[in-house]
């Protein structure tokens, strides 16, 4: 029997209960990471119940194949199953959503007038708001970021089937497109997204490496996200065009 043939092989019952238990752990660093940026009063003990499930179903349904481990196939699963079901509960205000809406197109429209990258100053300016006011929109906010830039039209949750910002890219070119943008970032932002991403850490984690408080973490990620949903936005139409 062939390598190819094997590796499609059905896994026994003994197998997956052995999947499921030893990727427990799994569960846990899943919910607390997507956990961090939920708004008080939502328990992580509910996230880590749903993503158990999410767990469950996906040692019932892995097939072994080249390239794909069950623990990248299980962090699918486990993520999807919580971030569907904080979408059931629509546990985001839609004040809040009109909120994360509204700081992408003011970061558009500071853009478009300036011609390169826009300040926290220049951005709170567009908004009419003291920089402590602006800094404080960008925390309450914070939370949106869970779906990433799943508001804009063509694009899905970018966050839904991967912890990194490319997972659920559809196409080579969107990923391509996702990509300039983020290396267009100004360089704490690139650095924020890239860490909190690509190396999994969390916002604690990363002031530590930058030198920077949780809450300004907090605060640079969530105009990352608006900076990155108004690019791609404007990327999208201007190739409808």
């Amino acid at each position: 029997m062939n390598s190819v043939v094997k590796n499609y092989l059905q896994v026994d019952d003994t197998q997956r209960d052995g999947l499921f238990e030893d990727n427990l752990s799994l569960v846990k660093i899943i919910a607390h990471h997507i956990g961090v940026r939920l708004p008080p009063g939502k328990d992580i003990e509910d996230l880590i119940q749903v993503g158990m499930i999410g767990l469950l179903e996906a040692a019932k349904s892995y097939q072994p194949r080249s390239g794909a481990e069950f623990k990248t196939y299980a962090s699918i699963r486990i993520r999807g199953a919580i971030l569907d079901e904080l979408r059931r509960e629509s546990w985001m205000p839609r004040s809040v959503q009109q909120k994360a809406q509204e700081l992408s197109r003011a970061i558009q429209r500071t853009e478009h007038k300036l011609g390169r990258s826009a300040t926290d100053r220049e951005i709170a300016a567009e908004l009419d708001v003291s920089l402590e006011e602006y800094g404080k929109v960008l925390e309450s906010v914070a939370g949106t970021t869970v779906f990433s830039l799943e508001d804009e039209g063509s694009l899905t949750s970018l966050e839904e089937h991967n912890d990194s910002p490319y997972g659920n890219v559809q196409s080579d070119s969107t990923r391509k497109r996702l990509g300039q943008v983020i290396g267009g970032l100004p360089e704490q932002e690139r650095l924020v997204v890239v860490l909190y991403y690509d190396k999994g850490l969390n916002l604690r984690e990363i002031g530590e490496v930058l030198g920077l408080g949780e809450s300004r973490v907090c605060q640079v990620h969530s105009q990352a996200v608006g900076r990155m949903r108004s690019r791609m936005r404007e990327n999208i139409l201007n190739q409808d065009i």
